[in-house]
C-alpha cells in the first residue's frame, strides 16, 4: 500500500475517463493522487474531465461573519453608510475614527445634518466617505447622528456561527454558562449575538451553519443584546472531503473525494492558519451555491491521510513502455496521463497510461523499457493506471539504445560531468539520471546513453547512468609485450625543472625513444609522468617500457618506463645528507658534512612526501647557469652510521657561537660553531657541527644558545666534530604583560627571550616563576629571537599577598563620615540582586579599617 505524491502546487489538467474492467488484484486503500474535474460531454456515456481554474468569486450575505465588519472590504463603496465615533470636534470641523476599520476621516460641520449644539465628542455617527477635492484624501459628509436603536420583536432569520460545545453542555464550572453566537444580516452589515442552552427551544443541539430563527433580548443590568426562543430553521448541509490542488494569492481550489472535479475556495473561508496551508493538505469543506456556481465554504483541516482518492494493487506486475511521456508538452496535450505501458494481466492484454509522477525516479523512461509496477484505481470513477513505475535491470537487453561508458570528471550542486571514453567533450548529467539510487563519487566508473537536449538540440546530455565496478572503463589499451629501447631525446629542461606545484597540466615537451619492432626501427614518445622511480633518462639510456594506445584518437606513448643502465659518461654517485627542505628546493650536507648541496624538487627520483631532514640520499653534481653547482637525480637510499664511529662518552657543555646556514643565511659558512664551557673539557675550545650532529634534526639553534653534545671523529677527514647536540631550553618566566612576556633565557647579547601568549601550548596562563620549555626562532628582518611553542613544565611559587602600607592603613582609621576633605561615594543606582531584587541577600557586616578578610 503506497500513497501517491500531491505535493505539487500547480492545478492538474484534465484526463480522459472510461469505464474499465477493476482487475481482481486485491485493492489497498492508499491517499489519492491528483486532482481532476468531470464535466458531462455531450453525446458520450464517457466524461472528459477539465480543469477548473479560473472561478468568478461570489458571497452569500446570510453566511458572511466577518467580526461585525460590512460586507464590503473597506466600505468605500459608492452610497455605502459607515460608523463611527466623534473623537475630535472644533467649531467649524472635526474628526471621526471608523468602527468598521482603522481610519480617522475629516468632517466639516457643514456636513452634519441636525443641530451642531447637539453634537458631542463620543457620540455615534453614521456617514459616507468622500475625497477631498483639493487633496485627493477621504473625508466623512452626510453626518447623522445614529438614535438608540430599539429592538424588533419580530422573528429574526439567521444561522449558527459558533456552537455550544458538546463536551461543556450543563457541565461548565460554577458561575459559568456554556455559550453558542449566531449572526444575523440588515442592511448589508452582519451582527453576532449570544446564546445559551436555555435560550434553544425544543431541547436540541444547534450545529454550526444550522440556519435558525430567534428574538433579540436585552439585558436591563448589561445592556448586553443576546438571542432568546431560538428555532432550528434548516440544519447545515453535510461535510464533504478533500484535497486542496491549489494555492493562489486569494483563493485556491480543492480536489474532491466524492467526485472527479475541483471546487473553488476563498481564503476568507478558511478557518485556521492560512500561512501553514499548502497544496497537498486534506480538508473538510461545505458546499453553497453563489451565483449559480458551488463554492467551498467553512473549509478545515484534517489529519494528513484522512482523504483517500485511490486503490493501489499489492501485486506487482511486468510490462513494455508503448509510448513515453513527451519531454516538452504541446499546445494540443490536454491528457494528464500521457504514456501507455503495454502488459499481460491475467489472461488478456491490457494498455494502462501512466503520468509524470507515478515513476519512482526522474531516469528518462524509453519505448521498449521493461519495468514492474502496480495498478491503481480510482475511488471515484474506477479508472486504472500504472503506477509506482520502475525499470528492470535488464531493461537494455529489449532496448535499442547505444550505451557509452566514462568517468565522473566533476560533481556539483545537483549535476555533474563525465569524461566519456569514445568523445572528446565532457558530458552534462543530472543526479535525477542516476540508476539504482547510487551515490556518485569522483572517477566513479558509468554506463550511460546520450540523448539531444530538448531546449537546444546542438547540445547532448547522458541520461539512464548507472555505475559499473572498478576497473570496467578503460580510456587506453596497453601491450602486454615489453619492448627495449634508447633514449633519442630527453625530456625538455623545462619540464624536469618545474615546480612540481606548477606545470602539472602538461610536460613541455615530449622525449622520444628508439626501439625495434619485427625488425622494424621505430620510435615512440614519452612523458615524465610514465617514468618509474621517478628518474629522467638521458640521451644513450637503456630503457624498457610498455606501449599505450588511446582508444579515442589511436595515439600511441611509451608507459612504464624503467632505466636499465646509465650511459658509460654519466657522472659520478655521491652520498650525502638532506639538510634543508624548502617550498620546491632543498639542500644536501656533503659525506664530509662541511658543506651544502642546492637541488630542486623536480630532481628528486621517488616520493618526495616522504623525504625528511637527516634522510640518505645519493645524487650527481652537475653545473648549472653561472657555474653554480647542484645535485640532480637525487635518489634516496638506506641510512647509514651518523656523523662517525668514534664518538667520546664524555658529555661536554657549550654554547653556540655560530649557527648552521640554515638558520642564518647571511653568513658564508655552512658548518655551525660550537664553544666549549668549564664543564668536562677545556674552556674555549671550538667544535664544529652539521645537520647530522643535531640529536633532533628539526631544532633550528641560534647563536648565544647553551647546549649539551659529545665529540666524534668524522672517518673521511680525521676532523673532530660536535655530535648529539641537545640545547638546554629550560627556563623560568621572568614577567607577563597583557598579551607577551620574557623568560628568564641568553641567547645571543639578550638576556631575556621574548614570547607572545599564541605560542603557550594548551592555552595556559603562565605566571611569574614557571618553568617552561621552548624551541628558539630568529627573525631574519630584525635579527632578534623570540621563543615559540612554549610549554610550562612545572608551576612558580603563588604570589603572596602583601599587606596595605602602615600609611594607608593610619589614613583608612583617622577618617571620618563628617570629614569633609574624605572622599565621599555618591549611589548614582541602586544595587539588584541576580533575581532582579532589591539588595543583597548576604547581610552587610561591619569592617574595620585597613583589615583584609
Amino acid at each position: 500500500m503506497s500513497k501517491m505524491d500531491r505535493g505539487s502546487s500547480e492545478p492538474p489538467v484534465a484526463r480522459n475517463t472510461g469505464s474499465a474492467p477493476s482487475t481482481s488484484t486485491g485493492p489497498v486503500s492508499i491517499p489519492r493522487s491528483f486532482s481532476v474535474s468531470s464535466h458531462p460531454h455531450p453525446g458520450s456515456k464517457k466524461h472528459k474531465r477539465t480543469p477548473l481554474y479560473q472561478r468568478s468569486m461570489s458571497f452569500d450575505p446570510g453566511m458572511l461573519h466577518n467580526n461585525g465588519h460590512t460586507a464590503y472590504a473597506n466600505g468605500t463603496g459608492p452610497g455605502i453608510r459607515e460608523t463611527g465615533v466623534v473623537e475630535k470636534l472644533l467649531t467649524s470641523y472635526g474628526f471621526i475614527q471608523c468602527s468598521e476599520r482603522q481610519a480617522r476621516l475629516f468632517f466639516h460641520c457643514s456636513q452634519y445634518n441636525g443641530n451642531l449644539q447637539e453634537l458631542k465628542i463620543g457620540d455615534d455617527v453614521e456617514f459616507e466617505v468622500s475625497s477631498d477635492r483639493r487633496t485627493g484624501k477621504p473625508i466623512a459628509v452626510k453626518l447623522l447622528k445614529i438614535k438608540p436603536e430599539v429592538l424588533p420583536e419580530e422573528r429574526i432569520s439567521g444561522q449558527v456561527v459558533s456552537a455550544i460545545p458538546v463536551h461543556l453542555d450543563g457541565k461548565s464550572a460554577p458561575g459559568q454558562v456554556p455559550t453558542g453566537s449566531v449572526c444575523y444580516e440588515r442592511n448589508g452589515e452582519v451582527f453576532y449575538l449570544t446564546y445559551t442552552p436555555d435560550d434553544v427551544e425544543g431541547n436540541i443541539h444547534l450545529d454550526t451553519g444550522d440556519k435558525v430563527s430567534f428574538y433579540m433580548d436585552t439585558n436591563k443590568h448589561t445592556g448586553a443584546v443576546s438571542a432568546r426562543n431560538i428555532q432550528l430553521v434548516k440544519k447545515k448541509q453535510m461535510r464533504c472531503q478533500g484535497v486542496v490542488c491549489a494555492t493562489k494569492e486569494a483563493f485556491g481550489f480543492i480536489e474532491r473525494a466524492d467526485v472527479v472535479k475541483e471546487i473553488f475556495f476563498h481564503y476568507s473561508e478558511f478557518k485556521g492558519d492560512l500561512e501553514a496551508l499548502q497544496a497537498g493538505d486534506d480538508v473538510e469543506f461545505t458546499i453553497k451555491d453563489r451565483n449559480g456556481k458551488e463554492v467551498a465554504t467553512d473549509v478545515r483541516l484534517l489529519p494528513q491521510g484522512t482523504v483517500i482518492f485511490e486503490d493501489i494493487s499489492i501485486e506487482q506486475f511486468e510490462g513494455t513502455v508503448v509510448k513515453v511521456i513527451p519531454k516538452v508538452p504541446t499546445k494540443n496535450q490536454n491528457d494528464p496521463l500521457p504514456g501507455r505501458i503495454s502488459a499481460r494481466i491475467g489472461f488478456s492484454d491490457k494498455e494502462l497510461p501512466f503520468g509524470e509522477k507515478d515513476t519512482k525516479s526522474k531516469v528518462t523512461l524509453l519505448e521498449g523499457d521493461h519495468i514492474q509496477f502496480n495498478i491503481s484505481t480510482d475511488r471515484r470513477d474506477k479508472l486504472e493506471r500504472a503506477t509506482n513505475i520502475d525499470i528492470l535491470p535488464d531493461t537494455f537487453d529489449f532496448t535499442k539504445e547505444t550505451r557509452e561508458m566514462g568517468v565522473i570528471a566533476a560533481i556539483r550542486d545537483g549535476f555533474g560531468f563525465i569524461k566519456c571514453v569514445d568523445r572528446d567533450a565532457r558530458m552534462f548529467f543530472h543526479f535525477s539520471e542516476v540508476l539504482e539510487e547510487s551515490q556518485l563519487h569522483i572517477s566513479d566508473e558509468v554506463e550511460f546513453t546520450v540523448v539531444p537536449d530538448m531546449l537546444s538540440a546542438q547540445r547532448n546530455h547522458a541520461v539512464r547512468i548507472k555505475k559499473l565496478p572498478k576497473g570496467t572503463v578503460s580510456f587506453h589499451t596497453q601491450s602486454e609485450q615489453r619492448f627495449v629501447g634508447v633514449v633519442e631525446k630527453e625530456l625538455a629542461s623545462a619540464a624536469k625543472n618545474a615546480s612540481p606545484n606548477k606545470n602539472k597540466e602538461k610536460d613541455v615537451e615530449e622525449g622520444v625513444i628508439a626501439y625495434e619492432d619485427c625488425g622494424v626501427k621505430l620510435t615512440v614518445n614519452y612523458h615524465g609522468k610514465d617514468l618509474e622511480g621517478g628518474c629522467h633518462p638521458q640521451v644513450g639510456d637503456k630503457v624498457e617500457f610498455s606501449i599505450n594506445e588511446v582508444k579515442r584518437t589511436g595515439q600511441q606513448s611509451a608507459v612504464s618506463i624503467r632505466v636499465l643502465n646509465r650511459n658509460a659518461s654519466n657522472a659520478k654517485r655521491l652520498q650525502g645528507f638532506v639538510a634543508t627542505l624548502k617550498d620546491n628546493f632543498g639542500f644536501i650536507e656533503t659525506a664530509n658534512h662541511d658543506q651544502e648541496i642546492f637541488f630542486h624538487y623536480s630532481e628528486m627520483c621517488g616520493d618526495l612526501e616522504n623525504l625528511e631532514l637527516g634522510d640518505t640520499v645519493e645524487y650527481t653534481l652537475s653545473k648549472g647557469k653561472g657555474n653554480k653547482v647542484s645535485a640532480e637525480k637525487v635518489t634516496k637510499v638506506a641510512a647509514v652510521n651518523g656523523i662517525g664511529e668514534d664518538v667520546s662518552v664524555t658529555v661536554m657543555s657549550g654554547k653556540v657561537i655560530r649557527p648552521l646556514r640554515s638558520v642564518d643565511p647571511s653568513q658564508t659558512e655552512y658548518q655551525g660553531l660550537i664553544e666549549t664551557t668549564e664543564e668536562g673539557g677545556t674552556k674555549g675550545q671550538n667544535y664544529p657541527f652539521g645537520i647530522m650532529g643535531m640529536a633532533n634534526k628539526a631544532d633550528c639553534l641560534q647563536k648565544g644558545e647553551l647546549v649539551k653534545f659529545q665529540v666524534c671523529t668524522v672517518a673521511q677527514t680525521g676532523q673532530k666534530m660536535a655530535c648529539n647536540v641537545v640545547p638546554q631550553r629550560r627556563a623560568m618566566v621572568e614577567c607577563v604583560k597583557d598579551q607577551f612576556g620574557f623568560i628568564t633565557y641568553e641567547v645571543g647579547e639578550s638576556k631575556k627571550l621574548f614570547f607572545h601568549v599564541k605560542e603557550v601550548q594548551d592555552g595556559l596562563e603562565l605566571q611569574t616563576g614557571d618553568e617552561v620549555e621552548f624551541s628558539v626562532v630568529l627573525n631574519q628582518r630584525t635579527g632578534k629571537c623570540s621563543a615559540c611553542n612554549v610549554r610550562r613544565v612545572s608551576e612558580g611559587p603563588k604570589p603572596v599577598v602583601t599587606p596595605r602600607p602602615d600609611r594607608l592603613v593610619n589614613r583608612l582609621k583617622s577618617i571620618t563620615l563628617d570629614d569633609a576633605s574624605a572622599p565621599r561615594l555618591v549611589i548614582v543606582r541602586q544595587p539588584r540582586g541576580p533575581d532582579n531584587s532589591k539588595g543583597f541577600s548576604v547581610e552587610r557586616k561591619t569592617r574595620q579599617p585597613g583589615v583584609i578578610d
